[in-house]
C-alpha cells in the first residue's frame, strides 16, 4: 500500500486530495500548521502531521513523523492579490517562503529516500497565473512561476533515479474563497493605490464573471493523474478554465 504525504490539506484543494487519495486505498499523511482533527475522516489509513513549511525544523519533525512516503504533494501556499507599487517588500517575502521556498524545503526532505529507493514522485501545485496574462497577481504569479522553473530542472535532475517531478494548475476555484485570503485581513484600499482603483475593480469583476472555473475535485484528479502519469509530461493544467488557458498558449 502507498503513501502520500500532502502538504495544506487543512481546506481546499490539499482537503479534497487527501480525500481522493484516501478513497483510492492510499495511506495519506495530511499535514496542516495547525492539525485539525475534525475536517477529515478517522481512519487508520489517515494520520494528520503537524508541518509549517516555513520552519526547518518543523519540516524535519513531519517527515521523521511521517516516515517513508512514495508520493509529496506539496498543496501549502498563500493566496496573493494586489498592485505591486503597494505591496510591500516584507510581503513579498512572506509569500515566496510558503509559495517558493517552502516548497523547495519539503521537496528535499524527500529526495534522498526517493533516490535511494529508485522511485517517487513529487507533485507541486502552482496556478493557472502561470499560463496567461493576469492582473493583480505579479506577486503571486512570480511564487508560482519559479515553482515551475524549479521544477521542471528537478525533474530532469531526477529522472536517472526513476523518480519522477510534475505540475499541477488548478484554475480559478470560487468555494476556496481565495480573494477573501489573499487580502490577509486587509482592505482593498489597502491593497490598491488609490490611482489604481477603477481599473482594479474592472480587473477583478472581470475574473468573477468568467464562465469558467475549476472544483477542488478538478484539482485532486488531476494530482491523482499526475502520481501515475509515465509518459513524461511535466505540468498538468487542473480545471476547465486552467485547460483552456494552456491550450491557448
Amino acid at each position: 500500500m502507498k503513501t502520500v504525504l500532502i502538504t495544506g490539506t487543512s481546506s481546499g484543494y490539499g482537503r479534497e486530495t487527501a480525500l481522493h487519495f484516501h478513497a483510492q486505498g492510499w495511506n495519506v499523511i495530511a499535514t496542516m500548521r495547525t492539525p485539525r482533527p475534525d475536517i477529515l475522516p478517522e481512519s487508520d489509513r489517515l494520520r494528520l502531521v503537524e508541518l509549517d513549511v516555513t520552519n526547518p525544523e518543523s519540516i524535519t519533525a513531519a517527515f521523521e513523523a511521517a516516515g517513508p512516503v512514495d508520493v509529496l504533494v506539496n498543496n501549502a501556499g498563500v493566496p496573493s492579490i494586489s498592485v505591486f507599487e503597494g505591496t510591500s517588500t516584507a510581503y513579498v517575502r512572506e509569500v515566496f517562503e510558503t509559495n517558493t521556498f517552502g516548497v523547495m524545503a519539503t521537496t528535499q526532505a524527500v529526495l534522498a529516500q526517493f533516490r535511494e529507493r529508485g522511485c517517487g514522485v513529487v507533485v507541486n501545485v502552482t496556478s493557472s497565473v502561470v499560463l496567461g496574462h493576469m492582473p493583480l497577481s505579479a506577486v503571486y504569479k512570480a511564487s508560482k512561476m519559479a515553482v515551475e522553473g524549479f521544477t521542471a530542472s528537478l525533474a530532469l535532475e531526477l529522472a536517472p533515479f526513476g523518480v519522477r517531478a510534475k505540475t499541477v494548475q488548478p484554475g480559478a476555484c470560487l468555494t476556496t474563497n481565495f480573494a477573501d485570503k489573499a487580502m490577509n485581513g486587509g482592505s482593498w484600499d489597502e491593497l490598491v493605490p488609490a490611482p489604481y482603483a477603477p481599473w482594479a475593480k474592472k480587473a477583478m469583476d472581470s475574473f468573477t464573471g468568467q464562465d469558467l472555473f475549476t472544483k477542488e475535485s478538478d484539482v485532486a484528479e488531476t494530482v491523482w493523474r499526475a502520481v501515475h502519469d509515465t509518459t513524461g509530461q511535466l505540468r498538468f493544467p487542473a480545471g476547465p478554465d486552467a485547460v483552456w488557458l494552456a491550450q491557448a498558449k
